[in-house]
């Protein structure tokens, strides 16, 4: 009976690994908002809800844009909010490849979200 026990515990214990990694191997695709060219960050507070800085970088980890919103609540769990951030990151490395300097404060975002 004990080596009976020892033989199924194993095998159970087995495939619970195998149909973990198999759930892991699942792609659902790429994410639309996730950008080819660089990423973004936003940094908040929870002390401060309105308060919150965008920056956005290349994927080199070049920082190219670095906005401050005040007086703005930006849920970034909404995938409508994920999208104009990617609009903002594609359009501020357009402009910095341009001119090679890091922006700050052109109110992409701000006139995004109104």
């Amino acid at each position: 009976m004990n080596l009976q026990l020892k033989v199924s515990l194993t095998a159970i214990i087995f495939s619970m690994f195998t149909v973990s990694a198999f759930a892991q191997n699942k792609s659902t695709g790429a994410d639309r908002w996730i950008s080819t060219k660089g990423y973004w960050v936003v940094e908040s507070n929870i002390h401060t809800p309105l308060h919150h800085v965008v920056r956005c970088y290349t994927n080199e980890d070049v920082l190219i844009y670095t906005e401050t919103l005040d007086g703005v609540k930006l849920n970034t769990n909404k995938r409508n909010i994920k999208m104009k951030l990617k609009k903002v990151l594609e359009s501020s490395i357009v402009a910095w490849l341009q001119n090679k300097k890091p922006e700050a404060n052109k109110d992409y975002v701000k006139a995004l979200l109104k």
